[in-house]
């Protein structure tokens, strides 16, 4: 098999013109606009209800209205089409009136997590040269008005912060529904860039990507009809509303593009989430895997709550099989495995698959133009069904990050595949196992261990409620693997875990050479396990107190997490 060329430094650039026509003359990209999208669901349906935010309740005809009157708004601040406006909001009805606005005006939304901080936010802002940024006042007791005042001094472009809420010496969000009338621009074109998504690695600052009305809505349409969405669908959006996997997968604007209604969700805890699903009726939600887990316990004793849900979709990072398992006899709903990337593909697993394929496989991809290579380390294709490095294309996925010319160099070939990252094995019916990430492939002495194999085993102990296995610096073998353990019994030793793992028969050097017993995992803004910060922390235990190898370490009580995942 022959390697995969190379991509040669390049500047960001849309796909080749004859991708584009064959895509086009697929019917994958319509030509539509998300301003076309939503003016025709506002006049097909104006007093259906599009979003439930705590009381207010917005029409269809509500968030076409809010939407044009926003743009307005941006407008008289000076904001035209290519300008970056970063938006930083919580889980609430004005998000989604925001994106509509500047969709409207050709301006790009660059999608902040809630959990950025300066040194994001003033990345974004500087890289972009965002005219504006819309933020709430506070938001989980964060005073955000203080964040805009240290990002404003420090990013020339910087013009305006819009705040919902007090806006002390900033624009009063209300103020831009305010004015006179404006005359708007010509209404974008769906081959133009819509908004900036943000890369999902736990490494480094998110890179830029920009997604065009025709590729995203291309995944939205085809999302919504893999899921079954319809007007009677009600879709909770729990996790936070600016990720892709809320947002399109098939998420807010899925529902939307479906007729269907959204609820927006505050926080994802189950005492707040559960309430919202059974006083809305919610038949569709979406969780990284930690929250699923959080959720399974919870519904133990609140179960009748959730009688409406008809399908939990699990997405973000791989789910365990122990966890896929426990979906449908605890939930009472069916589960959805998702695997996706906001740089492009996304796979789903299907009603119609067998339960072998929804529980082991993270689904096969939405469209049959997305093109799949798994390669190994020289970019020769491996053997059906071994695993490989998995590498994409097609008309949805991205050819280039946002100015990032050295970047893309690294992650794209030279004719346009996208180097995910990811670690996986393609079976003989599409479906993709993901094994894991390439940087989380422990090298233990040349003995390569996938993270994703031990955490199944660790997740299938009773006493286990989640477990995540990284690298520690070792100066023989390189690589030993640490495991931090969340545990439901306290009394859990290192010790116990290593026989469960040998009575599972797990090879010796796939053993954890250390455990580390925690309360809580450190996420990344959009919900990830962070391994880097694991990584980190081991590492800096490892360098002021070696320990023997496979000893019960101290717990580490004081991991930090922006998700609140209480009970």
């Amino acid at each position: 098999m022959s390697p995969v060329p190379r991509r040669a430094p390049a500047d960001f650039t849309p796909w080749p013109e004859h991708d584009a026509r064959r895509y086009r003359e697929a019917g994958c990209w319509t030509g539509e606009s998300f301003t076309a999208m939503l003016r025709e669901r506002v006049q097909r349906h104006p007093d259906r209800t599009a979003v439930v935010c705590g009381t207010r309740r917005w029409s269809y005809a509500r968030l076409g209205e809010r939407a044009e009157r926003l743009a307005a708004g941006f407008a008289r601040l000076g904001i035209v089409a290519g300008d970056a406006v970063v938006l930083q909001l919580p889980n609430v009805a004005e998000f989604l009136a925001v994106c509509f606005a500047l969709f409207r005006l050709g301006a790009w939304p660059v999608f902040a997590q809630p959990a950025h901080r300066r040194a994001e936010i003033g990345h974004f802002c500087r890289h972009t040269g965002a005219k504006a940024y819309v933020i709430a006042d506070l938001d989980g007791g964060f005073d955000h008005r203080e964040l805009a005042r240290q990002v404003q001094a420090e990013s020339p472009s910087l013009q305006h912060v819009v705040v919902l809420g007090e806006a002390a010496e900033f624009v009063p969000f209300e103020s831009l529904y305010e004015g006179p009338a404006v005359a708007l621009p010509p209404e974008p074109q769906a081959d133009q860039v819509a908004f900036l998504q943000l890369s999902g690695g736990s490494t480094g600052l998110p890179k830029l990507i920009p997604r065009t009305h025709d590729d995203y809505l291309y995944s939205v349409r085809a999302s919504a009809e893999i899921c079954g969405l319809d007007a009677g669908t009600v879709y909770l959006c729990a996790l936070p509303a600016a990720h892709n996997f809320p947002m399109s997968s098939p998420g807010t604007l899925g529902t939307l593009y479906a007729g269907g209604q959204v609820v927006m969700c505050p926080k994802p805890a189950p005492d707040v989430a559960f309430a919202l699903i059974a006083e809305h009726r919610v038949t569709l939600t979406a969780l990284v895997p930690p929250l699923a887990l959080v959720w399974l316990e919870a519904a133990r004793s609140r179960r009748p709550a959730l009688a409406s849900l008809r399908m939990l979709q699990i997405g973000g990072a791989k789910c365990g099989d122990e966890v896929a398992r426990r979906v449908q006899p605890e939930l009472g709903c069916r589960l959805q495995q998702v695997f996706g990337m906001a740089e492009g593909l996304v796979n789903y697993t299907r009603d119609e698959d067998p339960p072998e394929l929804v529980l082991g496989s993270q689904g096969r991809p939405i469209s049959p133009l997305d093109e799949i290579l798994v390669v190994d380390e020289e970019d020769r294709e491996v053997a059906p069904g071994e695993v490989g490095q998995l590498l994409t294309r097609g008309p949805y996925t991205i050819r280039g990050y946002y100015q990032a010319d050295e970047h893309n160099a690294r992650a794209f070939t030279s004719d346009g595949y996208y180097r995910t990252g990811d670690l996986v094995r393609r079976l003989p019916s599409g479906h993709l196992v993901v094994e894991g990430r390439v940087k989380d492939q422990i090298n233990r002495g040349g003995e390569k261990v996938a993270a994703e194999e031990v955490e199944n085993h660790l997740l299938a102990h009773p006493a286990v409620f989640d477990a995540a296995l990284v690298a520690m610096p070792d100066p023989y073998l390189g690589e030993r693997s640490c495991a931090f353990v969340i545990t439901r019994d306290s009394t859990l030793k290192a010790s116990a875990l290593g026989d469960f793992l040998r009575a599972r028969g797990l090879a010796a050097y796939k053993l954890p050479d250390r455990y580390e017993f925690v309360e809580r995992f450190p996420h990344t803004a959009v919900g990830k396990v962070n391994k880097r910060a694991l990584r980190e922390r081991i590492a800096q235990r490892l360098g002021a107190a070696p320990a023997a190898a496979g000893a019960d370490a101290v717990p580490a009580r004081d991991l930090p997490t922006p998700l609140d995942l209480s009970l």
